[in-house]
Formats: C-alpha cells, structure tokens, sequence
C-alpha cells in the first residue's frame, strides 16, 4: 500500500471512542525494530488538518517555487561560490539542493510527496542527484486519529463499524501521506487489513492541483524552461496517476487483476479483496503477513534462501511485464514481503503501469535494434514509441544512440547493470529530445529497485543474467537457434526487413512528399569552396573597414600635431597603431586562406 507496510506508526488515540471495539492483535506486519515510530500530532504538518486554506496553500507552494528558481539562478554565479566556480562545487550545491527538495516537498504534504515520487522517475528533466534524493522520498508521516478513521469508514460503508467488523484496532499498524492501515477482524473470522484514506485528501488535492496548474503554465512559457518540455502534458500524467491511486476501488480492481495474472503461480500470493467492505476511500484486504523482504537476517533465521528469492523478484516482474503487460510500478521493498514458505507476497496496488499490444510490439522492435546495434532501427521505433520527438536535424540523436549501442554491447550480456544502463539513457535524453513516457521510466526505476533488492539478497545476483533466458525467447520467438536453424533465422529476418522497407518506400515517398507540399522539408547543403568564398569577402571585407579607421585616426592625429595640440594627438595616434595592427592581422589571414588547397 502507499502507507509502506513496513513503517509502522503507531497513533496516540483522542476521544473516548477508541476503545468501542475489543483490540485484535498488533502484529508488526513488516516493521523494523530500529525504526522510530512517529507519534500522532494534529499540529504536526498543516496540511493534516482535514481544512484547507486556498490562499495559505498558494503562499506556501509558491514560496517553494520562488525559492528554488533563486536557488538555480544563484547556481550560476560565480560570486555566490566566492569567486571561483568548480564542477565539485556545483555537485555540492545541487545535492544540498535536492535535500531541501525533498525535505520541502514533506513538509508541502500528500500532492508534493507523490509529485517527488514520481519526478524521481524522471532523469530525462532532472539532474541525477535530484532524481537520487527523491528516491527516498518516503511518506513517514504522522496518523490521524481513530475516530476520523471510523467516521471515515461508517461513512462510505453505510453501516456502525461494531457491524462491519467483529474487531478493529484503533492504533494503524502504518501511516502515510494517503492514507493508513489498521488491523481487524471479520464476523465470519477472517483476519483483513483496513486502509483508510487521509480525511479531506480530496479537498486537498483539488487545490494543490489547480495552483501547480498555474505553475505548469509559467514552466511552459517561460523561454529558456519551456523549450522542449511539454510540462503541461507532464502535470496531466501527474493528475491522472494520483487521481488512480487515491481511488481504492481502482486499487482493488488492481490487485484482482494482478492476482488473476499469478493465478496459476503457486510462488506468487495476492491479498484478496473484501468488495462488501470497499469504497472509494476505504478497501479491506486479507490479512497476508510476511517478511519484508529486506529484512535479511530474518529471512535466513527463516531458513529461506535468499539466491531463490532474488531469482524469484526478477522473474516475477519479468512474467508481468512480457506475459502480461500489467505491471507493479512501485516494487520497493516494503510492497514485496516472503511468506513462511518462500512464496512471494506483493502488497499496494495503487500504482500500476500497463503496455498495450502494440506498445509490446514496438518495445521489441527496440529490442531487437539494440540487439543487432542497429540505431536507425532504435530511433524510429522510439518515436514511434512517443518516447522521442521528431526534430528536423535527427543527425545528432542517431549519433547519441550508437554511442550507447556502441557501449552497451561492449561487455557480455549477462555482465549489464540496469543503474548503469538507464544511467546512460537518461544521461543523453537529459540534452536529447528524448521525452520518455510514464510506463517506460516506471519500468526503468522498478527494473533498478528490483537489481537493489537482489544484490542485498545474493551479493552475486544480476537482473540482467536473470533476464537472459526471456530474452532469448524474444529474439527466437520460441525458435531453437542452433545450427542451420539460426542461419536460416538470419536470412528469413534479413528477407523481412528487406520487404518490409519495400512495403513502407511507397508510404515514406508519400510522406515526403506532404513534407514537400507543406514546406516541412528543410535542405541543407554545405559547399566548401562557397564557405570559403564567403570567408574570403568577410576578411576582405574587415581589412577594408580596418583601413578606413587607420587612414581617419592619422589625418585626425596629424591634424591635432599641426594645431599644436600635442596631447590630445596622442588619442587618435594609439587608435591608429591599433587598428593598424589589426588592418595587417586580417591582411595575413586573407592571405593565408588563399594559400590553402
């Protein structure tokens, strides 16, 4: 869930209802020991009040707006590092930056927390140390009280909570920005998971969201900023995936979905829902404890082996993403626990990436282009992709694909790091018109969470190699590629692609040809001799002028000598023994360009 079921924050109850209902168990579903909790204080944030105050919320994001744009002005002067401006120097301050960020975005509240979250997927617009910092971005927030919890869930249920549940512990086993998790128990005795959304999250959000509208309209029309950004099109993807995840019955159609997909995996557990007790702000889920995963030392007291468990995380992703299509987008450690017998556990369902058919399709067109380093291949299946736009030199984007092709293949498939390659990616799509959607930087950051979580499993573990065996049957569509069959595999793909670039050569004629017809079509040609041509008038050109100026300061020179106007002389004298020099420097060059072949 996003309350991370692994931070468990404990709440001090106010109001005498909280001890209506017998307590069920308090059971520590994935804490840690050395986390502190953080206890229940109204005052705590501002935005935890339930109200909300338009124009204080505009003061205060506003505020952080201003603030950081002073901040990367200051980034570029030289005064404000005392004088002297050092790549060292700059890395500091972006990283004290990116700390500020997100501890300002905590203290903003729910909107900005998952705003960061989600920025922390985007390397192709920001710095990589900002990327880094939002990363660990994790909503630890304060709960709210028990009975805005109740009132909450009496509320949407319709029913007193004594009759929906036989138990229900007031104290959250987690909290975070969105909402929080108590323990119950059902009258048929089954043990479920509540989740209770934050109150007044709605209110909230609709008001944030209208100011940081604002915001992405400044973004879009500023100069410098809005060149090659659609920010606007970013802040809808924003509302779009925020409105889902607060949303529990589009979480709880996720986890149905995300469990039919398992359905015939025995090493995969889903918490199953309770749709009489789900509501847009309330879903009750069966109770599925297990190890967080992270948690090393437990699983080996466990007797679990960890190498299987890396195994089983990259091939639990690799089956959603290539079998399915529906994929978890947020894999970090605390929605990924073990049960007792080595089965994985996922929880949290809010935010979940899909690629369609088509999309899957493309993506392997990608692959198969990275695979044969093919960069004319790569470029056209990613604008196809949306993931880079069409500009009107492509020269330089093709260049920046075959140095990553170049450098991805060098080392053995299975020796690849994900960090290492998406660090590449984004590193040429930060100064590139590369604008990666959504669904591929999710895949991209659970892919690097996922190599994270392995390596703490099995030191040893490398979701590439992992990756291999899916890999293979992509390239060979499930065809054995040993002997003749792989050649006659090469020479069926070259006949493929031959006919297909001549099924398409009537299409990009067409195209070109509307291109023409709208004046789209830019030629540029470059001539040597006329380059050097138009260098020769230009230095012909300034000696003329350097000339002029030498011939105006001497008669005016000499007229001052005659007038006996010695000092004033002088002026005119200077300038002309300096334009003289530069008359006689451009006389040089004119005559050293002749001179070449």
């Amino acid at each position: 869930m996003n309350g991370h079921l692994d931070s468990i924050l404990p709440a001090e109850l106010d109001g005498p209802g909280a001890s209506h209902l017998p307590l069920a168990s308090t059971t520590n579903l994935n804490a840690s020991s050395a986390e502190k909790p953080l206890p229940f204080r109204q005052e705590a944030y501002r935005w935890n009040r339930g109200s909300y105050s338009r124009q204080r919320r505009f003061v205060d994001i506003w505020s952080f707006v201003l603030r950081l744009l002073w901040a990367r002005w200051m980034y570029g002067k030289a005064w404000s590092y005392g004088g002297t401006i050092t790549p060292e120097a700059q890395a500091s301050r972006r990283r004290q930056l990116a700390v500020w960020i997100r501890e300002t975005l905590l203290d903003l509240g729910p909107t900005f927390i998952k705003v960061g979250q989600l920025f922390s997927t985007r390397a192709d617009i920001f710095p990589i140390e900002f990327v880094e910092e939002l990363s660990k971005l994790q909503d630890r927030v304060p709960a709210f009280s028990y009975e805005q919890a109740r009132g909450i869930i009496e509320a949407d249920l319709g029913k007193p909570i004594q009759t929906l549940y036989r138990t229900f512990d007031p104290i959250p086993l987690a909290a975070a920005s969105l909402g929080q998790v108590h323990r119950a128990q059902l009258h048929s005795g089954d043990e479920v998971v509540v989740k209770v959304q934050r109150p007044g999250l709605r209110s909230l959000f609709t008001i944030d969201l209208s100011i940081l509208k604002g915001i992405a309209h400044y973004f879009q029309n500023h100069p410098s900023w809005g060149k090659g950004r659609d920010w606007l099109g970013i802040y809808g993807e924003c509302c779009r995936i925020l409105w889902e995840e607060i949303d529990y019955l589009n979480e709880g159609r996720n986890a149905d979905t995300f469990r039919r997909n398992f359905r015939g995996e025995d090493w995969v557990n889903v918490p199953r829902v309770y749709w009489r007790l789900t509501s847009s702000r309330v879903v009750t889920l069966e109770y599925m404890p297990g190890i967080k995963i992270s948690h090393y030392d437990a699983l080996e007291a466990a007797g679990l082996d960890r190498k299987r468990l890396a195994r089983l995380g990259a091939q639990a992703y690799l089956h959603q993403l290539l079998n399915n299509g529906f994929f978890h987008a947020d894999p970090h450690p605390g929605n990924i626990a073990v049960s007792l017998d080595g089965s994985l556990i996922f929880y949290d369902f809010g935010m979940m990436g899909q690629v369609q058919p088509l999309t899957r399709q493309r993506l392997m067109t990608t692959f198969v282009g990275v695979a044969q380093r093919n960069a004319d291949q790569v470029m056209e299946s990613l604008v196809e992709l949306g993931a880079l736009a069409q500009i009107d030199d492509m020269s330089p984007v093709r260049r920046s694909i075959q140095y990553i092709l170049d450098n991805f293949m060098d080392k053995p498939f299975e020796e690849q790091s994900i960090n290492a390659i998406s660090d590449d990616l984004y590193a040429v799509a930060y100064d590139q018109p590369f604008r990666f959607p959504a669904t591929f930087t999710f895949v991209m950051r659970a892919f690097s969470t996922l190599e994270g979580v392995g390596k703490g499993l099995d030191p040893e573990f490398n979701f590439m190699e992992a990756a291999k065996p899916f890999a293979a049957q992509l390239m060979s569509n499930g065809n054995p590629t040993d002997g003749a069959n792989s050649l006659l595999g090469e020479l069926s793909r070259q006949a493929a692609q031959v006919s297909t670039s001549a099924l398409g050569l009537p299409r990009r004629i067409e195209d070109t040809l509307d291109k023409l017809e709208r004046g789209d079509i830019r030629v540029r040609v470059r001539s040597i001799e006329t380059d050097r041509a138009l260098r020769r008038i230009s230095g012909v050109t300034m000696a003329n002028n350097y000339a002029i100026l030498v011939g105006a300061f001497t008669l005016s020179a000499t007229g001052l000598l005659l007038s006996e106007f010695v000092w004033l002389a002088v002026v005119p004298g200077v300038l002309a023994v300096g334009t003289g020099i530069a008359f006689l420097r451009s006389v040089l060059k004119v005559n050293r360009a002749d001179r070449l072949p």
